[in-house]
């Protein structure tokens, strides 16, 4: 046991390890990494390593696991100001959208492939979601207009919840003779209710983490997640749509003044990419590579009906009303990004045993890998073909300590306490080393950037940039004066009076 065990940890850390190496590659190639996982997974599967796995239900279960973290790291990084111009769009995008979507693909299986309705109807269903851990990583690399960068994202973070309803009545037969419009008034239900509970569990959350007094800051972090994970359990509990819970929720603790705010962005991006590392290899796993060949005639005739005919109808009826232009809706049907969420969909029919579903599996499979290989690398040049870029547009505007490190350069935070002396002192007064400098006060709650004329008082917290070089150097001229306040003399700051 002792032995299989260190092999298994062994073996997990080099993928991992090689996964985290590959974002680079993709990053300069302007690829989803996602085919480099699916590869992994498939090096090590049984036509490599010889690791034999294909446990559909598992799969499911697990990917199912994954969805949420990454969705909700979709929600918690989405800025309420982008999102709430492009709602309408997106909303409308993930309902009447993915009902064309799946109409034209479910039309085009039933007489090119010859299956039936219910499984033609569920090659719709499972290809008619955009995938967030592609839309993501793709789309804040490249400068293109917020507006559709807004509304693609929010599109991919909505319409999982739509299309996970679809896949699941049509695999196990719910609904089954029932009215079409008693199916919509359930699907309907699900995606309000799954709403209004994730704004419930988002709202309650974030009122209870400003107001905890948590013993560590690390646990600020979990405690978003968890919550986050709450709503899709409260949803899912409740027989509402658990995605757009955790989408909500993601998003309302996200745009709210939260402790260690940027912390919590920062766990919640690494916890999102294990869980995509995690998801792809293992669906790599899942697929038999010897099966792949008679399912790339079927990819190439559904990837052709989804990205020419089905994508655009889509958009075209979606967008039409809002009064886009041609131009952005050329760009919204080409970037309509494929990932993992339609293979794990594909699971979904697999374990409930849906005749016909392995195939569908190995040509989603298929698809998917083409069509994000051709979409992947064409989106930038067709961006800027199509005149949606925006040069001055920031890309990834996330806080961290990377640039820090990079620049060399420290963030200090320095409290004035009760009784210090820096209590009156005037900014110019500290004689601060060059290379250290005070950039924001923090006062009664309210920040400002200070000048040479501000005045310190007691309860003040001072954020201080400092190079490396000169950081001991500030630190005690800060000592010095907080114990012998402005006339502290330079003497007081050499190498032997570090006890001050």
């Amino acid at each position: 046991m002792s032995h299989t065990l260190t092999v298994a940890l062994l073996l997990g850390s080099a993928v991992l390890l090689v996964a985290v190496g590959a974002v680079r590659l993709s990053t300069r190639v302007g690829l989803p990494s996602l085919l480099v996982y699916l590869a992994l997974g498939m090096a090590i599967g049984e036509s490599g390593l010889g690791i034999r796995f294909d446990d559909a239900t598992l799969t499911r279960t697990l990917g199912t696991c994954a969805l949420v973290v990454i969705i909700a790291e979709g929600g918690l990084t989405s800025r309420w100001t982008t999102l709430r111009p492009v709602l309408g769009i997106s909303v409308v995008l993930s309902t009447v959208g993915v009902a064309a979507s799946v109409a034209v693909v479910g039309v085009v299986s039933h007489y090119l492939l010859h299956v039936g309705w219910q499984l033609a109807l569920i090659y719709g269903a499972v290809l008619s979601s955009t995938d967030a851990a592609a839309v993501f990583s793709t789309l804040r690399r490249m400068p293109v207009r917020r507006r559709l960068a807004a509304i693609l994202e929010a599109e991919s973070g909505i319409n999982d919840a739509p299309v996970v309803l679809l896949v699941s009545l049509l695999s196990t037969g719910a609904g089954h003779g029932e009215p079409w419009w008693q199916l919509a008034l359930l699907i309907g239900y699900e995606l309000v209710a799954g709403a209004a509970l994730g704004l419930a569990v988002g709202f309650v959350g974030a009122w209870a983490l400003r107001r905890a007094a948590l013993p560590a800051a690390g646990l600020y972090p979990l405690a978003a997640v968890g919550l986050t994970v709450l709503a899709f359990a409260t949803g899912t509990l409740a027989h509402a749509s658990g995605f757009l819970a955790v989408y909500t929720a993601g998003v309302v603790l996200g745009n709210a003044r939260l402790p260690h705010r940027y912390a919590i962005l920062g766990f919640a991006d690494g916890l999102a990419w294990l869980a995509q590392i995690g998801l792809f290899v293992l669906l790599g796993l899942l697929v038999s590579p010897y099966r792949l060949g008679t399912a790339v005639l079927p990819g190439l005739i559904i990837g052709l009906a989804l990205v020419l005919l089905a994508r655009p109808v889509s958009v075209l009826v979606s967008a039409t009303p809002f009064l886009v232009r041609w131009r952005e809706q050329a760009f919204l049907s080409w970037a309509g990004l494929r990932g993992a969420v339609p293979i794990v969909l594909a699971t979904i029919p697999l374990s409930e045993g849906v005749p016909g579903a392995q195939t569908l599996f190995d040509v989603v499979f298929v698809l998917v890998v083409m069509y994000t290989l051709v979409q992947g690398t064409t989106l930038p040049p067709l961006a800027r073909w199509l005149r949606v870029t925006d040069p001055e547009q920031a890309t990834e505007l996330l806080v961290e300590s990377a640039p820090l490190e990079r620049m060399r350069a420290d963030l200090m935070r320095v409290e004035v306490p009760v009784g210090s002396r820096l209590n009156g002192v005037y900014l110019d007064e500290l004689r601060l080393p060059l290379g250290a400098a005070v950039t924001l006060v923090l006062r009664d709650g309210t920040g400002f950037v200070p000048d040479a004329t501000t005045r310190l008082r007691q309860g003040d917290s001072l954020l201080i940039v400092t190079t490396v070089e000169v950081r001991e150097a500030a630190e005690r001229r800060l000592h010095a004066v907080g114990r012998h306040g402005r006339l502290a003399r330079w003497r007081m700051e050499g190498p032997r009076s570090r006890r001050s």
